[in-house]
C-alpha cells in the first residue's frame, strides 16, 4: 500500500529537519513525500534538496493559501492513501504509517485517524494538550466532535468522490472538509488508539484574537453548511478542548 504524505510549506526551514526525520524513520517503506512549497525565501528549498526523502515530489510556486497548496499536492500524489503533514509537525513514532496501512488493509474502511499531542514550540518534549479522539460516532458531530486533522489518512477515492478542500476558507477548510467527508461523503473511518502526530502549539487559528474570531466564524459557516448543528455545536466544539489540557502540567 503506497502512502502519499502531502506537505504544504512556506518558509519552514527551521522545523523541516525534524519533520523529515520522522518520515525517514517510518517502518512502512511504500512512502511518497509530496511537497508543495509556496515560494519560500528562508532556505526551505535548500533544506529539502539536502535532506528530503529519496524520490520526493517537490514543486515550488506561489499559491493562494494553505488549502490551495494542499489541493495541489493531493492532485500530484500517486499513493493509494493520502495524508497531510505540516512542516512544523512530526509523526509521533516510527510505527505510524505501518498502523495506517494495517488498518486500511480492511477494504470496508475509507480512512483512519488517531490521537494527537500538542507540544510547546520551545520544547517539543513538553506536551501541552493530549487530544484523545476516540471512536467515531455520527451523533458526536452535533457536539462539535471532529477527528484530529493531522492524523487523518484517506483513500484516494474519498477525494475523487467527496472533493478537495474549499479554498474560500482561510483557517477552517480542514473542518469543513471533514464534515463533508463524514456527512454527504459517507466516509467510513477507523480509529487508531495511538498518538500519531506531535503538533506544535501556535498555529494559524490561534495567533491572536482576530484569527480566533475568524476561525469561529468559519467553523460556524461549516457547521451550518453541512447541517450538523448550530451555535451550540460551535460552543461545544470549543469547550471540548478544555479537558485536553488536564493532567499535562
Amino acid at each position: 500500500m503506497k502512502i502519499s504524505v502531502v506537505t504544504a510549506v512556506r518558509n519552514g526551514a527551521a522545523t523541516l529537519p525534524r519533520m523529515l526525520d520522522s518520515l525517514r524513520a517510518q517502518t512502512h517503506d511504500e512512502l511518497e513525500h509530496v511537497i508543495q512549497d509556496g515560494g519560500s525565501t528562508d532556505g526551505t528549498l535548500d533544506v529539502l534538496r539536502a535532506q528530503g526523502l529519496d524520490g520526493m515530489a517537490l514543486v515550488s510556486a506561489p499559491d493562494g493559501g494553505i488549502y490551495q497548496a494542499i489541493n495541489a499536492g493531493i492532485r500530484r500524489a500517486t499513493g493509494d492513501v493520502i495524508g497531510v503533514l505540516h512542516a512544523d509537525d512530526v509523526l509521533a513514532d516510527a510505527s505510524v504509517l505501518a498502523r495506517v496501512a494495517q488498518a486500511l488493509a480492511d477494504p470496508g474502511i475509507d480512512g483512519v485517524y488517531g490521537d494527537l499531542h500538542y507540544v510547546a514550540r520551545a520544547d517539543a518534549s513538553r506536551v501541552i494538550r493530549h487530544w484523545q479522539a476516540g471512536p467515531f460516532d455520527p451523533r458526536a458531530l452535533a457536539r462539535g466532535w471532529m477527528p484530529p486533522h493531522p492524523t487523518l489518512y484517506l483513500r484516494r477515492a474519498v477525494f475523487d468522490r467527496a472533493g478537495l478542500y474549499d479554498t474560500s476558507y482561510r483557517i477552517s477548510g480542514d473542518y469543513d472538509a471533514m464534515l463533508r467527508f463524514l456527512t454527504t461523503g459517507q466516509v467510513r473511518l477507523a480509529y487508531i488508539a495511538h498518538v500519531m502526530v506531535r503538533m506544535q502549539m501556535g498555529g494559524a487559528s490561534n495567533r491572536g484574537f482576530a484569527q480566533m474570531i475568524r476561525k469561529s466564524r468559519e467553523d460556524y459557516r461549516a457547521i451550518r453548511a453541512h447541517n450538523v448543528g448550530g451555535i451550540g455545536t460551535l460552543v461545544a466544539k470549543n469547550l471540548s478542548k478544555l479537558p485536553q489540557f488536564w493532567g499535562q502540567f
